[in-house]
């Protein structure tokens, strides 16, 4: 099957991937969206990767802040991952939990882990940016069942899921 953006799409469907948001305070305000593409890229020093689709709106607004904060979500979180998701959506309302870091960038109280760090790379792949961070801070918080997205769905993942 050639590699169409259709075929390499459905490729993708089935795998899944840990939902995570990431957030800015910009000058206009704070900016954020949902990613299933965060990954670790390295341990030592700790940087992390994750790719945005356009370089304007939130996007644009992570892409020029001096730092940023990446949320891992818990399965609890899903409708937080929904409004990121969704243009025009609500975001950084009181009833979603934010406050500010002491550096200022927006923080998801509730997140299971928060990562402060400073964009070094941004590679242009077609339409979309291939992003890598150095971690500056790491904020830990209570263990949850995990957020992931499979098949256009979002799915809840815990210790109880069946281990294989």
């Amino acid at each position: 099957m050639p590699a169409t953006m259709e075929a390499f799409k459905a490729a993708f469907r089935d795998h899944p991937a840990g939902v995570a948001l990431v957030t800015a305070m910009t000058p206009i305000g704070p900016v954020g969206l949902t990613a299933s593409s965060v990954a670790s890229v390295s341990a030592d020093p700790a940087a992390l990767s994750f790719s945005v689709t356009r370089a304007t709106g939130s996007a644009g607004g992570l892409l020029s802040a001096d730092s940023i904060v990446v949320h891992l979500l818990a399965a609890d979180q899903v409708e937080v991952a929904r409004a990121f998701a969704r243009s025009g959506a609500p975001r950084f309302t009181p009833e979603q939990g934010w406050s500010s870091l002491p550096t200022g960038e927006p923080w998801l109280i509730a997140a299971p882990v928060a990562m402060r760090s400073r964009i070094v790379h941004t590679l242009p792949v077609g339409a979309s940016s291939l992003v890598v961070a150095e971690v500056l801070d790491v904020r830990l918080g209570e263990r949850a069942p995990s957020l992931v997205y499979r098949d256009r769905r979002f799915h809840a993942l815990d210790d109880e899921s069946p281990q294989l």
